[in-house]
């Protein structure tokens, strides 16, 4: 979920962090800060001298544990997605304290808002053709992309399936580079696609399939993604992501996340291992 750290020592220590991040950037907050998914993130919409209105992201890890694959991915993904619909990024801030690590980043804002406030899609939305256009033409950029970044193992995959969804482990024969979190509240109405430090390899069609998965609770909204994305869906690599990505979110459910989906998801793994 969106919400503050548990620890409440965590939090205040974060938005210590964060105040002395947008001095450093010379940035001053305009609105209330916004927790990440389980308070590992702390963001802003904040002014800049130079660069106007942004968005002032924070990131922390226990000194030792600082980089890899969550700390450098906005900035990588910043110089490889050309042409793709995302935020620029302006400047990058690091700092350490008290045994903790922590990364700023000072991207454009973006307007336009998120589609939902939350992974899970609750309520049925209007998406146009245009909409639909823009999104498949940047995942298909997104998958030529070559980068040694993993983003899903096959040996997750041969331990996840068989845990959660109960059925085999698919082998995954096709691998592209992925954005790795795509669901609704990182796709704004425009079609700006937001939080790209998770990118990496994944079957190909994960990117798909996470936005199709993350909509099963509103049908006709989940119906409209499946039918614009059949070109991946409906194909063997498709499928095998889309077991994958349900594997994935049932381990979340398992965790207390989103246990809504359970029912759904269960629903969609005994339709693709019944083709």
């Amino acid at each position: 979920m969106y919400s503050p750290p548990p620890n409440d020592v965590d939090a205040q220590r974060m938005t210590a962090a964060h105040a002395a991040a947008a001095a450093a950037l010379d940035a001053t907050a305009t609105c209330d800060p916004v927790w990440g998914w389980h308070g590992r993130t702390l963001g802003l919409r904040a002014d800049h001298p130079v660069h106007g209105a942004c968005w002032l992201r924070l990131l922390s890890a226990p000194a030792a544990k600082a980089g890899g694959k969550l700390w450098d991915g906005t900035e990588l993904a910043g110089r490889l997605f050309t042409g793709v619909h995302k935020p620029s990024l302006h400047a990058l801030h690091d700092a350490t304290a008290d045994g903790h690590a922590y990364r700023a980043e000072l991207t454009e804002f973006i307007e336009s808002p998120v589609l939902s406030p939350e992974p899970v899609l609750r309520g049925e939305l209007e998406l146009t053709d245009t909409w639909f256009k823009s999104i498949r033409t940047d995942l298909d950029t997104i998958a030529t992309v070559a980068t040694d970044r993993i983003g899903v193992r096959q040996q997750w995959i041969d331990r996840a399936v068989p845990t959660y969804a109960g059925v085999p482990a698919p082998q995954t024969t096709e691998w592209t580079c992925s954005h790795g979190d795509f669901h609704t509240s990182n796709l704004t109405t425009t079609g700006v696609i937001l939080d790209w430090e998770g990118f990496g390899l994944a079957p190909r069609g994960w990117d798909q399939a996470l936005l199709y998965t993350y909509s099963l609770l509103a049908p006709a909204t989940a119906a409209r993604i499946r039918a614009e994305f059949a070109y991946v869906l409906d194909t063997e690599a498709g499928r095998t992501a889309q077991l994958v990505v349900a594997a994935d979110l049932l381990q979340s459910a398992s965790r207390g996340d989103h246990p809504e989906l359970v029912a759904p998801l269960r629903a969609l793994v005994a339709s693709l291992t019944e083709q």
